[in-house]
């Protein structure tokens, strides 16, 4: 299937590894041209039709520099993909877990896309059409316990975000949505410094059994396994494509099978 995303702009954020360098990837493979944020651009060097751009997103203006760079290059801006996001396991609960503590994932997980968002859709809606994609989690609505408590919070402020500005765009042309990955195989959950490897560290296991402990009191993947990158990828550009226009305000899982419910 076509996706139309040939000739598109985009930006990505949080582009240089993980879910954000496979979005980018699988845009510029689409034939779009992308303009990809990162704080490290190695990964992004020599990739056809990306712009890598070194930038600190959580510098007040890093976002909306991002934005005005790729209108600048380009003169429009079709997609925004809001992919930046970070997780520090509190393994000491709430009460191990301070109001800095709740400021940094904010900043991380929701006010860097706030930022994004807000540069983007000036733009958009002067055009009259745009795609913003934000990048949730699971933890938006599901927190089996308090480890990730300020990340939860953040995400979920981030869902809504997403309902409130696709109600007020719509008209505008502009489509909002989000997707909420489970465990994702990336560095976040699996690095030297992921969520397992903390937790692991607290617990006094290794990084296996601590991942296997997780995973089981989550209530395990109906697949088995880990979501890929690129299947996060997948789901962002048919949401980011205009074959699906008349989607919008919606957020989308993709886990596995870990959520029983709906």
């Amino acid at each position: 299937m076509d996706l139309n995303l040939d000739g598109k702009v985009a930006v990505v954020t949080g582009a240089g590894k993980g879910i954000g360098l496979a979005v980018t990837r699988a845009l510029a493979a689409e034939g779009a041209r992308v303009v990809a944020g990162s704080l490290a651009t190695d990964s992004l060097e020599g990739i056809k039709g990306v712009s890598p751009v070194a930038v600190d997103l959580s510098a007040q203006d890093g976002p909306a520099h991002l934005v005005r760079l790729a209108i600048e290059e380009h003169g429009r801006l079709d997609v925004l993909v809001n992919n930046v996001g970070a997780v520090r396991m509190r393994t000491q609960g709430f009460f191990g877990t301070s109001d800095e503590d709740f400021a940094w994932a904010m900043e991380m997980n929701f006010f860097i896309a706030l930022r994004a968002s807000r540069a983007a859709l000036i733009a958009m809606v002067e055009k009259g059409s745009g795609a913003i994609v934000n990048v949730a989690s699971v933890n938006a609505f599901f927190q089996p316990d308090a480890a990730t408590i300020d990340y939860g919070a953040a995400k979920a402020a981030l869902v809504n975000l997403t309902k409130t500005l696709s109600q007020e765009f719509g008209p505008h042309g502009v489509r909002v949505n989000a997707v909420s990955p489970g465990p994702v195989a990336t560095d976040l959950w699996l690095g030297e410094h992921g969520v397992a490897a903390t937790v692991a560290k607290a617990t006094g296991v290794d990084a296996d059994t601590a991942r296997e402990t997780i995973i089981a009191g989550l209530g395990g993947f109906a697949t088995g396994r880990f979501t890929t990158p690129e299947e996060v990828a997948t789901l962002i550009m048919f949401l980011a494509s205009d074959r699906t226009a008349n989607i919008t305000g919606v957020n989308y899982l993709i886990d596995g099978g870990l959520i029983k419910t709906t």
